[in-house]
């Protein structure tokens, strides 16, 4: 017990010596944003916000799902991500500043790009854990959705995109109802295929060099796509459900 107890509480010092510079970075590029581009008083505290929230989750989830003694190199690559989320998200409601379009389109490419480095990671270090895969998850899962109000923000779409980032949620809200969709879903190429298909959509429909006429069937795309996905997974899991109990009934 004393010895399970040592390795948690080096595991959590370990994440928070990697959180911290993370959160000087945020805090640093959230104050250079309300001096340097004129964004609202309100930005620094939104990013931090989000920000602390999300490594609130990571420290609550860590020792449960995190089989090793150190963070390790891919989860701070999601840390990062997450990091820079929390700057995009810092955006919301922060309207009529020139150049933010464009601030928020080039940091959405940037989370993008670092997207898969945490995987490729997590496999070259052999550390891969299924708090990495959630973490991981559930920072696309933000990024989707900030970027889908970002979208709408700007103007460049109407609130339907917003179905975009709220699909996710609305899955899970699902499954206090319906206990079957809580059951793992196996791992699948097609899911990771959406969510890039899903990103890079918003990120042109957010983009503005990308010409307004395109925005909403670029939306309506990643929006069909992950829509169908979503459709797949629950008629799978409504499937699995039936097919234990029909096993599990006596014959």
């Amino acid at each position: 017990m004393l010895m399970a107890r040592a390795v948690h509480h080096g595991l959590l010092r370990n994440a928070l010596i990697c959180i911290l510079p993370a959160a000087l970075m945020v805090g640093g590029v959230a104050q250079l944003g309300t001096t340097r581009l004129a964004l609202g008083p309100a930005y620094w505290v939104k990013a931090a916000a989000v920000f602390v929230a999300g490594t609130a989750l990571v420290l609550i989830g860590l020792p449960k799902h995190h089989p090793f003694e150190s963070f390790g190199a891919a989860n701070q690559v999601t840390l990062a991500r997450g990091a820079l989320v929390a700057l995009l998200a810092g955006l919301i409601g922060e309207r009529g500043v020139a150049g933010v379009p464009l601030l928020a389109t080039l940091v959405a490419v940037a989370v993008a790009a670092l997207d898969g480095v945490d995987g490729w990671l997590a496999r070259r270090t052999q550390m891969a854990s299924r708090f990495g895969a959630r973490f991981d998850m559930e920072t696309d899962a933000v990024l989707i959705l900030v970027l889908a109000v970002l979208a709408q923000q700007f103007g460049r779409v109407g609130v339907w995109v917003l179905a975009s980032g709220l699909l996710r949620y609305a899955f899970v809200g699902a499954g206090v109802a319906m206990p079957c969709l809580r059951h793992p879903l196996p791992p699948s190429e097609r899911r990771k295929a959406v969510a890039v298909i899903q990103v890079v959509a918003l990120i042109a429909t957010l983009a503005p060099f990308i010409p307004a006429a395109w925005a909403a069937p670029l939306a309506g795309i990643g929006l069909c796509a992950l829509t169908w996905s979503f459709l797949l997974d629950v008629v799978w899991l409504f499937q699995n459900a039936a097919q234990s109990r029909l096993t599990a009934s006596p014959q």
